[in-house]
């Protein structure tokens, strides 16, 4: 319940949290202090929404005293009307910010991320379209100022890829991109055909966020590490060196390569960070499997094999399936419009979280 007693409880906590922020051991600790400072920021919020309902709770019913009493002139019944209409229209809003204040924040949705896009069914067609996703993402990273960066990648035989993997760094990049993995699913008439059939292609998404060292324990005797020669585009380079660097997690049998970097050095760096990625990505994926009414709640797992989307080029549509959106304006989205997607899915996530919260 929002009442003063919870609001001083929250001011009690941000008292709290101050003081543990001005500790020699927390502030030297940029681990230590980012996690107090993310709490701050949290109870800091709560402390303001709560604030607002009970204001708001309490001049409603001083409003409804005043109209109650029949002795009240009636100069303050008629401004009391006016204040009680006011409260009426900005409560709701009021609550609804309070409830959600009350989703517990996302760790990791202010870490960059690893994405991984892969040519599915559709043979040369599917890798052309594995290349449109890639585009279409890199452009609205270009317009966000995110940068971005090749780890790894398979170029296809017709033109896209088979594979690619690249790192996203910026503000809030995980929590922007974390609803994109799944099966996306391409509908157009391919270069080749002569008889003007619309075909259907798949890739599969994959966004893993950022671990750091404490997230996963991933000792050296567990990893199996080998080199080979590049292949693929990138100059003379490529084909004279064994630069190239594969991964094999032994107990989990999770493999990742690089073959990007001129270095061995940084393909291995590269490689080790996206090996860390997906065991933590493992480590998730177990814990919301515990969860199972807290895995509802997101929009959609996230696993490969689900179809999220659909890009309808004869149409000039893309379909969300997860949240029945259907846009017109595909020729747009592909050239990086994502924004209204995102809002569209995070506000999705949100309304979901909201009911999580009410029906506890």
């Amino acid at each position: 319940m929002v009442d003063q007693a919870y609001l001083e409880q929250l001011q009690a906590k941000l008292r709290n949290l101050e003081g543990r922020m001005s500790l020699p051991e927390v502030s030297s600790d940029p681990k230590k202090m980012q996690e107090c400072m993310r709490e701050y920021a949290y109870n800091k919020n709560l402390a303001a929404c709560a604030q607002s309902v009970i204001s708001l709770t309490a001049s409603k019913t001083e409003s409804e005293a005043i109209l109650a009493d029949a002795s009240s002139d009636a100069e303050l019944r008629e401004m009391a009307e006016m204040e009680l209409a006011e409260i009426q229209e900005k409560l709701p809003q009021a609550e609804r910010d309070m409830m959600i204040s009350l989703i517990p924040p996302d760790p990791t949705d202010s870490r960059n991320v690893i994405m991984e896009i892969r040519a599915g069914t559709g043979g040369d067609e599917a890798g052309i379209f594995a290349g449109d996703l890639y585009r279409m993402y890199t452009r609205y990273f270009d317009a966000k100022g995110w940068k971005y960066s090749v780890m790894d990648v398979s170029p296809s035989e017709s033109g896209g890829y088979k594979e690619i993997a690249f790192s996203v760094e910026g503000e809030d990049v995980y929590k922007t991109l974390k609803h994109e993995g799944g099966t996306h699913r391409v509908q157009r008439v391919p270069q080749t055909e002569t008889q003007g059939r619309v075909h259907t292609s798949a890739a599969t998404v994959a966004v893993l966020a950022e671990a750091e060292d404490v997230d996963v324990e991933m000792r050296t005797e567990d990893l199996r590490i080998d080199t080979y020669r590049a292949s693929g585009a990138g100059g003379q380079h490529v084909n004279t060196t064994d630069s190239a660097i594969r991964i094999t997690h032994i107990p989990t049998g999770l493999v990742v390569q690089c073959q990007d970097e001129r270095s061995q050095h940084k393909n291995k760096a590269a490689a080790l960070k996206v090996m860390r990625a997906k065991l933590f990505d493992e480590q998730q994926r177990k814990a919301a499997e515990e969860q199972a009414s807290e895995r509802k709640s997101m929009v959609g797992s996230g696993d490969r094999s689900e179809k999220i989307r659909t890009y309808n080029y004869p149409q000039n549509r893309l379909t969300d399936h997860r949240i029945n959106l259907t846009l017109y304006k595909l020729d747009r989205v592909m050239e990086g419009a994502l924004e209204e997607i995102f809002t569209a899915l995070h506000e999705h996530d949100v309304e979901e979280r909201i009911r999580q919260q009410m029906a506890k």
